[in-house]
């Protein structure tokens, strides 16, 4: 028994807790590690409450597997050490089979160690930073593009966009500077200079210092990185200082809906790369699906401004489903090894997962589908129209 006790903090026996847990339960239990307080609390929040509509759809046609889904919800608090305690906490007390988080990129590396030691398969509905799946970790599986495929979709753009120059303002972590070395590398194949490389800390609530030296440069273009509490401060903080460039940003966590209603007019003819367009439903991959999340959405009572994040969570809660589904049992290994034979139809495309990483030891990346979007006239357009 001593070996026994021993063991729980290895691998061999937190898989038989993890499995023997799930067996045994009434229901079957998803672990969701996201920011809820501190800087990306908004967004995390939005993820949060797009998984839950996906675990009442669910539950409201028979759950899975003759069992009801739970959802196990723990804040991360911005954090990342918080972030790898969190995903801990999930799978050896909850004994959670499979999860989904932690939003930031920085938040999600904390985790993957986690992953590796406990052999338990996590979803990455929102990081972007390519060393998510190049690392060889075998247990994520991630829908959201890393920040090379959306350089890939956003170059499609320039020869109508023009850009002769960029500077970047980027947030100082993985995330930001995983998307300034991404675009930086799509621009020098396009001809296209890149000038100032500017970082802010993810607290950070003045960003004036960095936007007059970009002020002051050449380009005509900024290039912004961040979420939308912070990203509204920039736009409001541009606006001030009279700066004129082109703004552009990355990442599909700066709901453009809730930047009209927070920067108001600053947000004007800014533009934004988004993974979710529901301002018109036609258009959608699935245009029955979107409307009916959007109908769901509405009915919580959210605010229509965090449908094009909080999309992520419905997305991902649908793709772990599924593969339970498949694994036709709510256990780790299963539920990894499922995971390369499912194809979902979710709000942002078909999610299939490719091989990224190292041979043996790949990670899942789904291609995802993106959007460029401009506000004009305080309203949401496609770009182009």
């Amino acid at each position: 028994m001593k070996k026994l006790t021993f063991l729980t903090r290895g691998v061999a026996a937190s898989l038989f807790l993890v499995a023997a847990g799930s067996a045994a339960a009434d229901t079957i239990k998803i672990g969701i590690n996201q920011p809820l307080t501190g800087a990306f609390a908004a967004s995390g929040t939005y993820i949060v409450d797009g998984a839950k509509i996906a675990a009442e759809e669910i539950n409201a046609a028979g759950g899975v597997l003759g069992q009801q889904i739970e959802l196990v919800i723990e804040d991360n608090k911005s954090n990342p050490t918080e972030a790898a305690a969190v995903a801990e906490k999930l799978i050896t007390r909850d004994q959670v089979p499979v999860m989904m988080g932690a939003w930031g990129s920085s938040l999600t590396l904390a985790v993957l160690p986690k992953l590796m030691q406990y052999k338990v398969p996590m979803l990455v509905e929102t990081s972007s930073s390519s060393k998510i799946t190049t690392q060889g970790n075998p247990y994520v599986f991630r829908i959201s593009p890393p920040s090379w495929v959306e350089a890939e979709m956003f170059k499609e753009s320039l020869p109508d966009l023009g850009i002769k120059k960029v500077d970047f303002l980027a947030i100082n972590n993985d995330w930001g500077l995983g998307t300034i070395s991404d675009f930086s590398k799509m621009f020098a194949e396009h001809n296209v200079e890149v000038g100032l490389k500017e970082m802010m800390d993810q607290a950070a609530q003045d960003m004036s210092a960095q936007l007059s030296k970009i002020r002051g440069s050449d380009s005509d273009t900024i290039i912004v990185t961040t979420g939308v509490e912070q990203l509204t401060l920039v736009l409001r903080q541009a606006a001030a200082l009279g700066i004129t460039k082109r703004i552009i940003t990355t990442g599909g966590s700066q709901n453009p809906d809730q930047l009209i209603q927070q920067a108001g007019g600053a947000a004007e003819n800014s533009m934004h790369m988004v993974f979710f367009a529901p301002w018109d439903v036609s258009k959608t991959v699935h245009p029955e699906q979107s409307q009916a999340f959007l109908d769901a959405w509405a009915k919580a009572g959210h605010d229509i401004a965090g449908v094009t994040e909080s999309y992520r969570g419905y997305d991902g809660l649908k793709v772990i489903k599924a593969a339970i589904e498949k694994a036709a049992v709510a256990e780790p290994e299963a539920i990894r090894a499922a995971m390369w034979e499912i194809e979902v139809p979710t709000l942002n495309g078909n999610v299939v997962f490719q091989k990224d990483g190292p041979e043996g030891n790949e990670s899942g990346q789904y291609i995802a589908n993106g959007t460029l979007v401009v506000i004009k006239d305080g309203k949401v357009v496609p770009y182009g129209d």
